[in-house]
């Protein structure tokens, strides 16, 4: 894997410029908290522009790399470099903590500058997490999310919050401890903790198994993966509104992240002999979980489904890509692994936009139960407008983000298994059935209450986060080439280095 380095420090200045500014928010008081955020969430984020804007879409290289001896001693180095398939999700990073500010701007009253400053903490180390090319350096980064997102939900979270929070954080960290292990034991085998150093490493059969299942826990548990999802819907229902937003829009993506950065290039045999397994835990999370959210009252907690259900698409298009090789048919498994970037970025505005919708609602009236509402549309036009709109984006409606992974995904599983592609598609009739109906009864309808009654409409402030995310779901659902134009060379290049056993 080659480096391409530049003089000038942009990927470290976007990850340490938010923590640097999270600890100083957080030292300078809730009176200086909300315009300091913002201004450092809004320079974070045009920071992070130049990442798209000068990146060379037609080489597989990492770019704007980075390379500095750490602690020699163990050949641990401060190593940074973005690609195809992480450079999105460094700038949909900065771009949700713009949008997090924003959401927090009135409604967070206690402790203000704790909470802000958390999130700029989250949102480097999040960046870090996309961004290192040292194996420890990812780790450090990977677990060290896990503090501010701790605090988010412990000390503004619901009247659950410290079962939710203590389930999210032993259920995340003991999966990662297995990621450490195998770590340490690629650098007894190999010397190096360098990542390209990693995807070179000659292995056997053996070793990769055991490889692949310490990262498939440690990933999976992230995304999270049936059956290690439990936690989510909890996390998500006892989280404040913006925590919500950031554990799905990003750190789920972490996840997906791992597998493509560890698990496909570092352990290719052993993810190709387990591709059965993982497509069949992909498509029961699809399938399965589309029906629990179904059967929820809670809206969170249908959308914290809806988020299993749709990061399903995402390892489905990861691990369909081995059954396309092997058929010898390495576009298609291009196709599917891109349909996944796709869905990963596309989910990260759409969820993030619906968990903003339902605290638009919940600070408003107190309740995320759906019978609590009825007749929004009367009283809340515009808001209306816009819960409709990421609904119907949530369920894939053609002309938006949410239909472009999974079509992409689809397409590259109907060339796999058309049983295959027939499973994956029903989350498109499942999606809609829970979507629509959550919007039918909180949406339309009369009028349901006197809380309902009393309502007003959004605010300036509620009006400018909700449009930012409108237009990037309209953008990538009408010119999807935006992001595929950026991933394919990386893409392709990761497609030639599984399709090559090691042994």
């Amino acid at each position: 894997m080659e480096l391409i380095t530049h003089s000038w420090s942009v990927l470290s200045l976007v990850i340490w410029l938010p923590i640097i500014a999270g600890i100083a928010i957080i030292g300078a008081g809730d009176a200086l908290a909300r315009k300091f955020a913002l201004g450092v969430s809004i320079l974070t984020f045009l920071l992070s522009l130049p990442l798209y804007f000068s990146f060379d879409t037609g080489t597989a290289a990492m770019q704007f790399a980075e390379d500095r001896q750490w602690l020699p001693g163990f050949d641990i180095r401060y190593t940074l470099g973005v690609d195809g398939i992480s450079m999105p999700l460094i700038v949909l990073t900065t771009f949700i903590n713009v949008i997090v500010v924003i959401s927090a701007w009135e409604v967070i009253k206690d402790r203000v500058a704790l909470y802000l400053g958390a999130f700029q903490l989250m949102t480097g180390l999040m960046v870090g997490v996309f961004a290192a090319l040292d194996a420890i350096l990812f780790y450090i980064f990977f677990e060290a999310t896990l503090i501010p997102m701790f605090l988010i939900i412990g000390i503004w979270g619901g009247p659950n919050r410290v079962y939710a929070t203590i389930k999210f954080f032993l259920y995340t960290f003991l999966g990662s401890v297995f990621m450490l292990v195998a770590l340490i034991y690629m650098y007894r085998v190999g010397g190096s903790f360098h990542v390209p150093d990693l995807h070179a490493l000659a292995l056997s059969s053996k070793q990769q198994t055991l490889i692949f299942l310490a990262f498939l826990v440690a990933f999976a548990v992230k995304i999270p993966m049936w059956p290690v999802h439990t936690w989510l819907p909890d996390a998500h229902v006892e989280a404040p509104t913006a925590g919500s937003a950031v554990l799905a829009a990003i750190m789920l993506k972490m996840g997906g992240y791992g597998f493509l950065r560890f698990s496909l290039p570092v352990t290719p045999d052993a993810s190709m002999a387990l591709d059965g397994l993982m497509i069949a835990l992909s498509l029961i999370a699809v399938v399965y979980i589309g029906f629990v959210a179904l059967a929820q009252h809670d809206m969170k907690k249908l959308v914290a489904y809806s988020s299993i259900s749709h990061m399903g698409f995402v390892t489905l298009g990861i691990f369909i890509a081995f059954m396309l090789i092997q058929s010898g048919n390495a576009d298609a498994a291009a196709l599917g692994i891109e349909g996944a970037i796709m869905q990963m970025v596309s989910h990260g505005f759409i969820s993030a936009a619906m968990f903003l919708c339902i605290g638009v609602m919940y600070d408003r009236v107190h309740s995320r139960e759906i019978s609590a509402y009825g007749g929004v549309i009367n009283t809340m036009p515009m808001f209306g407008a816009f819960m409709v709109f990421f609904s119907l984006a949530n369920a894939g409606l053609p002309g938006t983000s949410g239909f472009v992974g999974e079509f992409m995904v689809i397409l590259a599983s109907f060339q796999a298994n058309v049983w295959f592609a027939v499973l994956a598609a029903t989350t498109l009739i499942l999606g809609a059935a829970y979507t629509l109906w959550m919007v039918k009864r909180v949406i339309f309808g009369d009028v349901a209450n006197d809380s309902v009654r009393a309502l007003k409409d959004i605010n300036q402030r509620e009006f400018l986060m909700l449009a930012l995310l409108a237009a990037f779901v309209l953008l990538i659902g009408l010119w999807p080439d935006l992001l595929a134009s950026v991933m394919h060379a990386s893409v392709e290049n990761l497609v030639q280095h599984i399709n090559q056993p090691k042994f």
